[in-house]
């Protein structure tokens, strides 16, 4: 049976991805005659979104579509939506969940933009949605892929993967996704996905830490292609496929992380290359580097399951202070020589 238009498509959160993702949503829908509506932390932003059609805060001057409007009341925004789209902090997502999941229509979708480990659970954002709501797997999908928000707001083309165990639904939200500049696949391997988009964050601070330090492009492509290494290891120890790490939320996504200076990640790991301390780099970021946030969680998950990832652990160890910046490359390459094809 085909699931019908939604009434309504709820964002939650009005950062650069979820604003952007609004207006993907927006520029797709509209000849459809569904509302898409954002919920903003600070009152200020959606008055902003309502009022002016821009949230240049995060996006500067691009105009968001007319269908698109704003509301810091989650209960406003929440209310009659049957697709919600989930762009907040992933550090944040369970406390903000308990508050909206009250407010939640019957049998809406949930659709992860996040890209992140719970600290302290080392749980996957569709985990942590399961856990909270006690939804059914086929309600809950994610959505990863070489997404620089401004490039896509500026409607420069991309594609993106929606994963979902039931089919049905990731089709229904690839359609509902589908703007001329935005091409969505779909995918049942949730776990390959949201893997491929967290562990790329942490390979980007890597890259950017050596970007900062002056080094040249052979050593950022070693780091991203051991880097892609280390994530398919972790993905197939825990169940997941290893097409999914040779598509867009796997490679494509890592490459863009990795070799773009919008991403925050990069940036950050630049900022830390160059001298700088985490504390200093948080202050200076306008929004947050995800690969921070999830290192530790990616690694304890790593040594849980017995996946050796030493780019991820050597990242740790520099985020917590117990290796250099300038060390980092020394103490990946003295590791013990061994075939590129070895799984440990």
């Amino acid at each position: 049976m085909t699931k019908p238009l939604p009434r309504k498509i709820a964002v939650m959160g009005a950062g650069s991805w979820g604003t952007t993702f609004a207006k993907v949503l927006a520029d797709s829908v509209a000849d459809k005659g569904i509302a898409v509506q954002i919920w903003a932390r600070r009152e200020d932003a959606a008055n902003e979104i309502n009022e002016r059609h821009t949230n240049s805060r995060y996006l500067r001057e691009t105009k968001l579509p007319a269908n698109v409007a704003a509301s810091s009341d989650p209960q406003t925004v929440l209310t009659g939506a049957d697709l919600v789209v989930l762009a907040i902090p992933s550090q944040s997502l369970r406390q903000e969940l308990a508050k909206f999941k009250e407010f939640f229509e019957p049998g809406a979708v949930l659709l992860s933009l996040m890209k992140g480990l719970e600290r302290g659970t080392d749980l996957r954002m569709s985990q942590v949605i399961a856990e909270v709501t006690g939804l059914p797997a086929e309600q809950i999908a994610v959505l990863s892929g070489p997404n620089l928000a401004m490039e896509i707001a500026r409607e420069q083309p991309t594609a993106s993967v929606v994963a979902c165990t039931d089919s049905d639904i990731a089709q229904w939200i690839a359609e509902l996704c589908s703007a001329p500049y935005f091409r969505p696949y779909t995918n049942d391997d949730v776990l390959g996905v949201e893997l491929g988009g967290i562990v790329k964050n942490i390979i980007a601070l890597a890259v950017g830490m050596c970007d900062g330090m002056g080094m040249g492009d052979n050593t950022k492509s070693t780091v991203i292609t051991r880097g892609l290494a280390e994530t398919t290891r972790l993905v197939l120890a825990l169940g997941g496929r290893l097409d999914t790490l040779a598509g867009l939320s796997g490679l494509g996504d890592l490459v863009a992380t990795c070799s773009s200076s919008l991403s925050r990640n990069n940036t950050a790991g630049r900022l830390l290359g160059q001298g700088l301390f985490l504390e200093e780099v948080n202050d200076r970021m306008s929004q947050t580097a995800e690969g921070i946030k999830s290192a530790r969680a990616v690694f304890d998950l790593s040594r849980a399951h017995n996946v050796e990832m030493p780019i991820t652990e050597a990242v740790v160890m520099v985020l917590e202070g117990t290796l250099s910046v300038e060390n980092m490359a020394a103490r990946l390459l003295s590791r013990e020589l061994k075939s590129e094809g070895e799984r440990h």
